[in-house]
């Protein structure tokens, strides 16, 4: 008896769909990264214009406070000398920012030191326990 021919169809091989697959799955994830790079650079755009319209817009309110304090003291100085109102306006700016710098300390001394204290306390109070416990194994 002699040995089958070979298949002559024109189907591929199993390698040979493998290597397409191999290929094809190369492909893909490269184009699906490239897409990710065009939408994040799309994203990062709009995100850096709007980052640039809220600075715009805070130097326009710091203006606008700016022209409000003025106001204050053009209407004080209806009432007393110039000189005056612009002294009384001033010591209240004063002290409203060192009420806020005060309240802005206490916060910062609330949150630091920066180190979890109590998962520090707690891995060391572990480790005690895991010393402690070999100990009495080796006893």
């Amino acid at each position: 008896m002699s040995d089958p021919a070979p298949p002559t169809t024109s189907d591929p091989t199993t390698g040979e769909l493998v290597g397409q697959l191999s290929e094809q799955t190369t492909r893909l994830v490269r184009n699906e990264v490239a897409l990710a790079k065009v939408e994040l650079t799309e994203k990062a755009k709009h995100v850096g214009v709007g980052a640039g319209l809220f600075s715009g817009a805070g130097l326009v309110a710091l203006y606008g406070v700016g022209t409000l304090i003025a106001t204050l003291i053009l209407g004080l100085a209806e009432a007393m000398p110039a000189w005056l109102s612009a002294l009384i306006v001033t010591v209240v700016l004063f002290a409203v920012a060192g009420v806020v710098a005060l309240l802005g300390k206490r916060h910062v001394a609330a949150g630091t030191p920066v180190a979890p204290e109590q998962t520090i306390e707690s891995v060391k109070q572990d480790l005690d326990t895991v010393k402690e416990a070999r100990r009495h194994d080796h006893a």
